[in-house]
């Protein structure tokens, strides 16, 4: 299957302890190159998420963003120690007894009392496991898009690779006519001069003329290079390297065939190859 390496995700789940938000983006890139980003406390996520992301995904820069919102009632609870307020209570009663006109006792002095009020702090394991499932959605929604433009891009390689397959049957068809044309143009200009050439020696040149200009050898690499993309482009595994080079290599051909074009139909299809590789090299660089 062709995969993009270009994508956008965005997943987000309601706690009771706030909202959590997963956003990713993912672009081209030679290699695989994962960024993250998280809140402070969720930091003991990157390391597992890192070695997840590489197991998924073969190639792109990846920048991957939690956002955590937390609620009002999300945070710290205070909890009051009531038996040692029962305690305190009760010997401040015991001691105004002995007491002309004791005050009454502050309830804010009781609570400023050492271990009067504890804090506990919610247990953020089940929060740090929610981020990671959500993690692992965002991920799959990432994978799923970057195969539905992946479809996309291969019908419109297989298209280019119909279009280059055409023409280098029309100039495999048209290069015998094309060299005897050439042949009669040059016994015109011989005949023009009033020369008396020896027809051995003219037969020797087109000889040499036929062998300068044949892609016959062109021709069946640029067929061979089409067959060999349409492999990849079936397989399973990471491909966007293998058809990058392949890229160069349609390109060396069609260099090949302009340089050794002898009138304006096989210069036209030359250029044409060329516009149809280089729409498919644009496309390749966006491959895994």
């Amino acid at each position: 299957m062709v995969y993009s390496m270009t994508a956008f995700s965005r997943c987000e789940l309601s706690t009771d302890r706030g909202n959590l938000a997963w956003e990713m983006r993912s672009v081209n890139h030679r290699y695989l190159e994962p960024s993250l980003r998280l809140p402070e406390a969720f930091r003991e996520l990157e390391g597992p998420l890192r070695e997840r992301l590489r197991k998924q995904l073969g190639r792109g820069k990846v920048e991957c963003t939690l956002r955590f919102n937390p609620t009002a009632a999300g945070g710290a609870r205070l909890d009051l120690n009531q038996p040692l307020v029962d305690q305190l209570i009760a010997a401040a009663q015991q001691l105004s007894l002995n007491m002309v006109n004791p005050a009454r006792v502050n309830p804010l002095e009781l609570l400023a009392w050492p271990g009067v009020l504890t804090s506990s702090e919610p247990d953020d394991n089940g929060l740090i496991q929610q981020a990671r499932k959500l993690f692992d959605r965002a991920l799959q929604e990432l994978i799923e898009q970057r195969a539905r433009e992946g479809a996309e891009m291969r019908k419109l390689l297989e298209e280019r690779l119909d279009a280059i397959a055409e023409r280098v049957a029309t100039l495999r068809e048209m290069m015998p006519q094309l060299l005897v044309a050439h042949r009669q143009k040059l016994l015109d200009r011989i005949a023009e001069t009033g020369l008396d050439v020896d027809s051995q020696r003219i037969e020797q040149e087109v000889v040499l003329l036929a062998q300068k200009i044949d892609v016959a050898e062109e021709l069946d690499r640029l067929d061979t290079h089409v067959a060999e993309t349409r492999r990849i482009l079936a397989g399973g595994e990471a491909m966007g390297r293998r058809l990058d080079f392949l890229m160069q290599e349609f390109n060396r051909e069609a260099n090949t065939l302009g340089s050794k074009a002898i009138d304006t139909r096989s210069t036209q299809a030359a250029v044409d190859l060329k516009v149809y590789i280089e729409q498919m090299r644009e496309q390749v660089q966006n491959i895994e």
